[in-house]
């Protein structure tokens, strides 16, 4: 297993934190997709939320990754005071992810199954039995 990394949900404000985190941490963001770039006849993207962060990383050290998105309106807003960020789990293959995925999601409930992400990985989450959230992600183009 390559990391472990927190991955932060927003409210429309992902970007603006994120740079002021970049400002901090210094470095450089290796990925940014918008929702308007997933946009498609099978995955329409309200305007609002077209500008708005699908997936943000800024690397941290050697190996960690700070890890963000937007709620996209259709999900409501994310309750700031609760727990609003996932634990995110960077494995180093597609059959360490399926494994870890299997093993920590037996007796919750999947919210995104594995599989191929918009961004180019393998990925799903899911909220586990105790109520944690969780994403397993295999990133091919990782070497780290």
């Amino acid at each position: 297993m390559r990391a472990i990394n927190p991955w932060i949900n927003f409210n429309g404000n992902a970007e603006e934190a994120f740079t002021f985190y970049k400002a901090v941490f210094g470095g450089a963001f290796t990925k940014i997709v918008r929702f308007k770039d997933l946009a498609s006849d099978e995955f329409q993207i309200a305007d609002e939320d077209a500008n708005k962060i699908m997936y943000i990383a800024l690397p941290i050290g050697k190996n960690n990754v700070l890890v963000a998105n937007d709620i996209p309106g259709f999900m409501g807003r994310v309750d700031e005071n609760e727990n609003r960020s996932k634990i995110y789990v960077a494995t180093g293959s597609r059959e360490e992810a399926d494994q870890v995925f299997a093993g920590l999601s037996a007796g919750g409930s999947v919210e995104g199954p594995m599989g191929d992400s918009p961004w180019g990985t393998y990925a799903g989450m899911f909220r586990d039995k105790y109520g944690i959230e969780w994403i397993i992600e295999f990133d091919p183009d990782y070497h780290g």
